[in-house]
């Protein structure tokens, strides 16, 4: 993956983080994401392609890149996609161009995917990854968020319960799995982990020049 420009004080790059949420749906991913959007604008979100009908209020291009299910074949076909799966009967797939430009100009990316997604992503970016898990307090707090919303009929809420019982079930395949009992202190811990990470010295991509400025700088002293 493509380098930050973001830089410190001390003008070495770093690699640009590709960071993963993933949750169950009502274990509070979205808000958590758009919490981190706001605090942070150097963080980007990754806007996913998906072939489910536009809905009353969102945005093609800011919500989701809205397309047919020939265009996502055609999409997939030409390897234009970092991940791609199947969701609740429609297909989402992370664009690669917009993302590699994101990167370019030295923002660390956002993704609100699921495991399988997470799973793609990390092998083909690797060490770029960094993969957080939520986790809802109890199933029975899960579902009570999930009704709720007041948005879904009975049939997509034990839909997505059942869906649940399978993505938690690989929350073993994520760097960092969070319980998000309070909305507050699991985002504050999200934020710890995305600026940890972002300081890690395999990201430090100019570390290893400035250390021997510094160690040529102290031979001369001697």
């Amino acid at each position: 993956m493509a380098h930050s420009k973001a830089s410190d004080p001390h003008g070495f790059k770093r690699r640009g983080v590709l960071f993963v949420l993933s949750s169950p749906s009502g274990a509070g991913k979205s808000t958590i994401a758009r919490k981190l959007l706001e605090a942070d604008p150097s963080l980007k979100m990754s806007v996913s392609a998906t072939t489910r009908t536009i809905r009353e209020g969102e945005v093609d291009g800011v919500d989701y890149h809205f397309v047919d299910l020939n265009r996502f074949r055609e999409m997939v076909s030409d390897q234009q996609f970092l991940e791609w799966a199947h969701v609740f009967g429609n297909r989402y797939g992370t664009p690669r161009a917009p993302v590699d430009a994101m990167l370019a100009n030295g923002s660390d990316v956002l993704f609100d995917i699921d495991w399988q997604g997470a799973q793609q992503l990390h092998q083909i970016a690797g060490g770029d990854v960094v993969r957080v898990f939520i986790l809802p307090p109890s199933i029975e707090e899960l579902e009570r968020r999930l009704r709720g919303r007041g948005t879904d009929s009975e049939a997509v809420i034990q839909a997505r319960m059942d869906r649940a019982n399978g993505e938690i079930a690989h929350w073993d395949g994520y760097d960092y799995v969070l319980v998000n009992d309070d909305a507050d202190a699991c985002f504050a811990k999200v934020q710890t982990i995305l600026q940890a990470e972002r300081m890690k010295r395999s990201r430090q991509t100019g570390l290893i020049g400035f250390i021997r400025k510094m160690t040529t700088a102290i031979a001369d002293h001697v």
